[in-house]
This record gives C-alpha cells, sequence and structure tokens, in this order.
C-alpha cells in the first residue's frame, strides 16, 4: 500500500515505492511551495489527473540528461544555424503551461490543469520554476519549463508549434546549464525523443544521491536570463 500524506506528512523513503505502477509512492498532501520543493530535493514529483487525489512519484529507473551529453542531429544543428528565431526565458511561463496543456494527438486528457498550473506559478514567482521559450517572428512557437533547484533542473513539459521549436529550447537550456555548472536536467520518464537527444536511464539510487549533493548547492532564485543569444 501507498501511504497517505497529511499536511504534516513527509515523503516516505524512496524505496518504499510501487513497482507496479513504477514509481507511485503516496497520495494526499498539497503543491504547496514547500512541499513541492521538498519533493523535488528528494527525487519525487507530482502526477494525477483533475478532481483526483495528488499522486506522487519517483520511478525506477529514472530518465535523465547530463548537460554535457547532448546530441544535436545533423538535421537540429542547420535549424540552429538558420537564426531564425529568437530564444526568452520567464517571459511568458503561463503561456508556456497553458501550450504544454493543450490537447495532443492520441491522448484523451492532461495532467498539466489549473490546480497544477497555480502551483507552478506560484514557484515560478518565487524564482524556482522557469520556462525556455522558442519565438518566431513575435509568436511563441515552442518551449519547455520546468524546476530548478541547487544545480539540478527538473524538467516537467515541452511542447512545439512548428518542427524542432521544443528542441531547439532544450539545446539552449542544456547549453546553458552546462554554462553555469548544473549536473542533471531530470526528464522523469523515459521518451524516444529525449533519448535521441542524449538522455539515458540511471537507477533509481544513483538519481537521488546525485540530487543529495546537486540540490544543496548555491544558486539564486530569480528570473533567468542566459549569458549568451546563441549555443555554442
Amino acid at each position: 500500500m501507498i501511504r497517505t500524506l497529511f499536511s504534516d506528512t513527509p515523503f516516505p523513503p524512496l524505496e518504499q515505492a510501487l513497482i507496479e505502477p513504477n514509481g507511485l509512492l503516496a497520495a494526499g498532501g498539497d503543491l504547496s511551495p514547500e512541499r513541492l520543493i521538498s519533493a523535488y530535493r528528494q527525487g519525487i514529483f507530482p502526477w494525477f489527473n483533475q478532481g483526483e487525489v495528488i499522486l506522487w512519484w519517483s520511478p525506477n529507473p529514472r530518465m535523465v540528461l547530463f548537460p554535457q551529453e547532448l546530441k544535436v542531429s545533423r538535421s537540429l544543428h542547420k535549424t540552429l544555424k538558420k537564426n531564425h528565431y529568437q530564444i526568452r526565458t520567464d517571459s511568458a511561463f503561463a503561456q508556456v503551461m497553458q501550450a504544454c496543456a493543450a490537447p495532443r494527438e492520441k491522448q484523451t486528457g492532461t495532467w498539466i490543469h489549473p490546480e497544477m498550473v497555480a502551483a507552478y506559478t506560484a514557484l515560478h514567482q518565487r524564482g524556482i520554476a522557469h520556462s525556455v521559450e522558442t519565438w518566431v517572428d513575435g509568436a511563441l512557437v515552442g518551449g519547455l519549463y520546468g524546476v530548478a533547484i541547487g544545480k539540478a533542473f527538473f524538467g516537467e513539459s515541452m511542447f512545439s508549434r512548428v518542427p524542432d521549436a521544443s528542441k531547439i529550447a532544450l539545446v539552449y537550456l542544456a547549453r546553458q546549464l552546462e554554462h553555469r555548472g548544473y549536473g542533471l536536467i531530470d526528464c522523469q520518464m523515459k521518451t524516444a525523443h529525449l533519448m535521441s537527444m542524449g538522455a539515458r536511464e540511471i537507477p533509481r539510487s544513483r538519481f537521488s544521491e546525485l540530487l543529495s549533493g546537486l540540490t544543496v548547492q548555491s544558486e539564486q532564485n530569480r528570473k533567468w536570463h542566459f549569458d549568451f543569444t546563441r549555443p555554442e
């Protein structure tokens, strides 16, 4: 059985997460900034449908992208060189979340519902949640958002309205995080899309070990501004 959380209940040890469904650890609690920050520090994230109890997950293995291992395909490299886009950070956080929540092919619903939007917007206002956005001709065409704690970035979702728009944002994110000394990008679940860009699975125990060192490192909570306009 999974543990039921109340307002002051701590998360159980990750080893108590279920094997099936993979990583389900606890239910209940709330989405306060304090609870979310505590969850991410421990390698736990919320994922649940609107109107249902909050579910907390820590899958094993864990999909991560080490910034220095980012893979840029030949076709994506050509797209990056076209220089027809603009990258912005934290200029349209709510728009990015709404775009990520939009219905997608072969999906009947979304887990990015108003309760989640409100929770991550609160983190954004504290300078903890961030968006990386791809713009073309003044229009938001792709991007991603996630949570930064210490020197770890926890990716939540991404979207594209034109080909490669989310990949462009991910390239800029990875290069910037590598430049700033971040140790990893948490991708949560395995996808072919992320694997093609260099993400790989590692044991949950290793992921937890890495977080224990990365999330305690100093990093100022503030609106993001990238230090360069083009990745190397």
